[in-house]
């Protein structure tokens, strides 16, 4: 098989399960993951998909890729962007944590806190923090996304508005050049600032990925958030608004 019929294979796969792994081409065909990987940086190149730590995916501003895919996709950064993170938290916070994969290795991170309230819109952060006996979990009623798990609606944004909690911990999908931040679903984004509204503190948690990403929905600025971590140093824009906002940067 020449390379560029490879590629075009690729191209296929990718667009038809919205994320596939180095492991999966590699099996699929029989090739070594060093090739897989020299593919895969001259499509993204061509700006034809987009290159991600343990393999690619393709993006859309009106559908969210695959939640099973986002949870391996830039693992590791996801884990060093939480594990920095859960530093800010002292024992005995109250917190929201909203929709996204990012929340939930944030999450798995607070394991070792203690006495923590959590209000929560992720039925995955919920299960994952109810383990631990000493921590209040508080699950926001409205309809559940089986998607991914996340709970959404007017009644969400009701529930949210009960509360004023020390730390608001937001993910998000996309972050635009004008530092807008962006998702999909406007109900989500709905209830994402509902938490803004209602934090003392506002951390903002993306990877890298999520700059340039498309997404339609505009859920507010970057200057919203009180701090922002990061695995990579942003553009330079990006990094003057977070200046003239005093948003502090953590790029981990």
């Amino acid at each position: 098989m020449t390379q560029r019929r490879r590629q075009d294979l690729i191209l296929e796969l990718v667009q038809k399960s919205g994320f596939v792994t180095i492991d999966e081409l590699v099996e699929h065909f029989d090739v070594t993951p060093q090739t897989i990987r020299r593919d895969l940086n001259l499509l993204a190149k061509q700006n034809l998909l987009r290159r991600h730590h343990g393999g690619a995916g393709v993006d859309s501003s009106t559908v969210n890729t695959a939640y099973q895919a986002r949870k391996i996709m830039d693992l590791e950064a996801k884990e060093k962007i939480a594990n920095e993170l859960v530093k800010m938290i002292p024992d005995g916070a109250s917190l929201f944590i909203n929709i996204g994969t990012t929340t939930e290795t944030i999450a798995r991170a607070l394991l070792g806190h203690r006495n923590l309230r959590i209000v929560t819109n992720n039925l995955h952060v919920a299960t994952i923090l109810s383990a631990k006996e000493d921590f209040n979990v508080i699950i926001a009623g409205g309809e559940v996304r089986n998607r991914d798990g996340g709970i959404v609606g007017e009644a969400t944004r009701d529930f949210i508005n009960q509360f004023k909690m020390d730390f608001g911990i937001i993910g998000i999908s996309g972050i635009h050049a004008d530092g807008s931040l962006l998702d999909f679903d406007y109900r989500e984004v709905r209830v994402a600032q509902t938490i803004i509204a209602n934090s003392r503190q506002v951390i903002l948690a993306a990877d890298h990925t999520k700059f340039g990403r498309n997404a339609m929905v505009r859920l507010g600025d970057i200057t919203q958030a009180d701090h922002f971590f990061t695995d990579q140093a942003p553009h330079v824009d990006i990094r003057q608004m977070l200046r003239d906002s005093e948003v502090e940067l953590h790029v981990v």
